[in-house]
């Protein structure tokens, strides 16, 4: 079964994020492992849940992908990450959403 990524990262800004999110551009590249990836800025800062098929492929995207962009935008501090095993999963065809323009 899947493993379950949630991170909390209090200094990550919306700008730093887009930077990251354009830079590393997992959505166009998809890396080897992950199937699912939400963010969002709550009030107590940037969270991100992620459903990998396993913490080894996650950390590998980390290593090779994610860390260089994050240096690249300026991220010198680092996130709160804990890994659970999924129970059960479900994901509705194609659904993918962008910022809102608010």
């Amino acid at each position: 079964m899947a493993i379950v990524m949630q991170m909390h990262w209090p200094e990550v800004s919306r700008e730093q994020y887009e930077e990251v999110r354009r830079s590393v551009n997992w959505e166009n590249e998809q890396p080897d492992g992950g199937l699912v990836h939400v963010a969002w800025f709550g009030a107590d800062g940037f969270h991100v849940f992620d459903v990998w098929q396993s913490q080894e492929q996650f950390q590998n995207f980390v290593q090779h992908r994610l860390t260089p962009g994050t240096q690249r935008a300026g991220l010198t501090t680092a996130p709160n990450v804990r890994f659970d095993d999924a129970h059960a999963m479900f994901v509705a065809d194609a659904v993918t959403a962008s910022p809102s323009t608010r």
